[in-house]
């Protein structure tokens, strides 16, 4: 009789699929797909663009500014007080060496303020600076 038993445990425990290896393939596929993603980060606040006669696509590591209409500077989603802009980009560039700026000014903002920022760039030595607009 105890060898009818121990053949059913035989065949129930060979029957069985260990999942583990598949677990491990898909938790190592998931940590690749967040580790290679694009993040995409907003200046932090939506801004009426200029319309311009030409528009050239940019690409690459971006960093967005945006002035508001009162002439508020918003970068990151931060609202930042324009004697800190150039430190902020440095710390930027040291993550992405190679970045390059847009600058989201309202058609109804100061050019004062994109001044304040076109210096910043230049002191923190960023020679890639665009303004952007709408075709």
């Amino acid at each position: 009789m105890k060898s009818g038993v121990m053949k059913r445990r035989q065949q129930d425990e060979a029957g069985e699929i260990d999942l583990t290896p598949m677990l491990d393939v898909v938790f190592i596929l998931l940590i690749f797909f967040i580790v290679t993603s694009v993040f995409v980060t907003e200046a932090g606040i939506e801004v009426t663009r200029p319309e311009a006669s030409t528009v050239d696509p940019t690409s690459g590591d971006l960093i967005l500014i945006a002035v508001g209409p009162n002439g508020d500077i918003w970068i990151d989603g931060d609202q930042i007080d324009p004697r800190f802009i150039r430190s902020r980009f440095e710390l930027r560039l040291a993550d992405a060496p190679n970045s390059a700026i847009i600058i989201q000014a309202d058609e109804s903002a100061n050019n004062e303020q994109v001044m304040l920022i076109l210096q910043a760039a230049r002191e923190a030595n960023i020679d890639n600076v665009s303004i952007s607009a709408e075709a």
